[in-house]
């Protein structure tokens, strides 16, 4: 008994497993960063300071942990999930992420870690990092002798 050759069921075939082989990695991956979220952040250099923004909708200021040393940042904290539920109403869909998150930012320049200022307001940690001396730039003036006649 001869069969007939269809090539493009068999490419249609390959093409299902190896949907299904990526769809079981998205699966996994998915349950591996589960529970924690990354927020968005700013950087920008306004002269003798870094500010450093993070957007933390939902955060409360007393979950932020902040480390600085002078040349890196580290941001931690977490959103908590508060679903409320009554009897007969739920929720159809959530695309917010809740727990814990983490950044560390290295910083293009030195800072000095011991005057970085932290202010928290509507959802936005704004950081003040100060410049280390030897990154600041001085205008050096000159000092010229006319020679007496």
């Amino acid at each position: 008994m001869l069969v007939r050759w269809q090539p493009l069921q068999e490419i249609e075939e390959v093409r299902r497993q190896f949907d299904r082989l990526f769809s079981d990695f998205a699966t996994v991956d998915q349950e591996s960063n589960k529970g924690s979220w990354v927020p968005a952040s700013e950087l920008r250099d306004d002269g003798d300071y870094l500010t450093l923004r993070l957007s933390l909708p939902d955060v409360e200021a007393k979950d932020l942990d902040i480390q600085v040393t002078k040349d890196s940042l580290s941001v931690s904290g977490e959103r908590h999930f508060q679903r409320k539920e009554e009897s007969g109403k739920g929720y159809y869909w959530s695309e917010i992420s809740y727990g814990k998150f983490r950044r560390v930012f290295a910083l293009p320049v030195a800072i000095e870690n011991e005057q970085v200022k932290a202010d928290y307001n509507n959802g936005i940690l704004t950081l003040t990092l100060p410049k280390a001396n030897e990154v600041k730039a001085f205008k050096v003036s000159v000092n010229s002798e006319l020679p007496a006649s």
